[in-house]
């Protein structure tokens, strides 16, 4: 057999396995080692399991995830949630829309300390979406802001799939952080500007709420304004070279600890339950990364990423069109395989093409940094299309009484704006690279 052919068959049979419910990673994994050893010697394989295993536990790079998750861990133990949320309702809920354009505020706000569109969706769903039902919002649009909301997640740094990303393609995960900063917050403004455009073509859907006092929003401003510095600080010190993502992970986590004594609500049981969860996650992702590791170096072996350069280069299709494509893929792989998936099996292959194209990305870590945004936020995009977008999952796990369906028709404008979002990235990359490039 053909390494060709053989890769395929690995393909195939890995595609499998995840149809019969077998963990990601685990797959990943099997297939990998076993292909590997197929293609060349029992030994090899065995060497090559060994040498990612080590390579992985001793990355420095990789002790950025426990400290930030830690961090995520502990302010929910302190409200953030709800102050954010609170605060921003404030400030926004006099507007029609205004409380759905709050709750993408405080999602882009929490995102930025926990590092998960999942948990930014449960969050919100449940602290936002009973006051907005409360308020007389449609479900469909109460719902919809909420599971867009937490798309937020993986662009504002500290990023899971950042860091994934960056472990599977060898980039910069503090370029990766600064690189996410503006699209986020873009992102959040594209957001609440298909919030006040439904609302005004239906204002029935969002009714405004009371207005508050510029002392009332002085007062939330004030329960959120310690995280919000740390925020500052933890980002700045990554941005400005103050220290590394790890270091800045180590910060973030004892600043979290601070605020969330001073606060008085870090008892022992809450320490103990955010170590466990920290812990509990931090496997699953290096169960991922050691899976799509070992995958990658089978997939090397079988010479296919080179072959796909050969045939694209070879076609004559531009940049712009293959990049398209690729894109595309993106777009109709989420509706079938979850973020962590996309991007662990089709990154090995993409990646080697897109260095390979002549972009109008000037320079390899550019380039790179580049297309990592853009793979993120196509994976981003397929968290709230059905069939399997895990944000409307897992926001339906929170208010089982409203539809899947009503919750998919709430998120349709939202792709929408998702999709003129990364045009607009596509168009102007000094978005991405304007704050690595500092």
């Amino acid at each position: 057999m053909t390494p060709v052919a053989a890769g395929f068959l690995g393909v195939s049979l890995l595609f499998g396995l995840l149809g019969l419910g077998m963990p990601i990673g685990f797959a990943m994994g099997l297939v990998g080692a076993f292909g590997f050893a197929m293609l060349l010697t029992f030994k090899a394989a065995l060497i090559k399991v060994g040498v990612v295993a080590f390579d992985l536990s001793t990355n420095y790079a990789i002790g950025t995830v426990p400290l930030f998750l830690f961090m995520a861990h502990i302010l929910f133990a302190s409200g953030i949630g709800r102050d954010l949320y609170d605060f921003a309702a404030r400030c926004l809920g006099h507007r029609r829309g205004g409380l759905a354009m709050a709750t993408i505020g405080a999602s882009a706000g929490f995102a930025s300390v926990n590092a998960s569109s999942l948990a930014t969706t449960a969050t919100m769903g449940l602290v936002a979406l009973p006051e907005m039902r409360k308020h007389g919002y449609s479900n469909a649009l109460a719902a919809g802001s909420v599971a867009a909301g937490g798309t937020i997640g993986s662009l504002i740094p500290p990023s899971g799939m950042f860091i994934i990303y960056g472990i599977l393609t060898e980039t910069s995960i503090g370029d990766m952080f600064a690189a996410g900063i503006v699209p986020g917050v873009l992102l959040a403004l594209f957001y609440m500007a298909v919030i006040a455009i439904r609302c005004r073509i239906n204002p029935a859907a969002g009714p405004a709420g009371p207005r508050f006092s510029w002392r009332e929003r002085w007062d939330g401003l004030k329960r959120t304004g310690d995280v919000i510095l740390l925020f500052f600080l933890v980002m700045g010190g990554i941005i400005w070279g103050w220290f590394t993502p790890t270091e800045a992970g180590a910060m973030g986590a004892f600043g979290a600890l601070l605020i969330a004594g001073l606060r008085g609500r870090l008892g022992f049981s809450e320490v103990r339950e955010a170590v466990y969860d920290t812990l509990k996650t931090t496997g699953m992702i290096f169960g991922i990364l050691f899976g799509a590791l070992v995958f990658n170096a089978f997939v090397t072996v079988t010479t296919i990423p080179h072959h796909v350069v050969g045939w694209v280069t070879g076609s004559g299709l531009p940049a712009l069109a293959v990049l398209l494509l690729i894109l595309l893929v993106y777009f109709f792989l989420g509706m079938i395989l979850d973020a962590s998936a996309m991007m662990t099996l089709t990154v090995p292959l993409f990646f080697p093409l897109i260095m390979g194209l002549d972009l109008w990305v000037v320079g390899e870590g550019a380039k790179a940094v580049f297309f990592g945004v853009l793979v993120v936020r196509m994976t981003e995009i397929a968290l709230i299309t059905p069939p399997v977008g895990m944000n409307v999952y897992v926001l339906s796990g929170v208010a089982r009484d409203i539809p899947l369906s009503t919750m998919f028709r709430g998120t349709a404008a939202f792709v929408l704006a998702d999709v003129v979002h990364v045009a607009l990235l596509l168009a102007l990359p000094a978005l991405i690279l304007w704050l690595p490039g500092l």
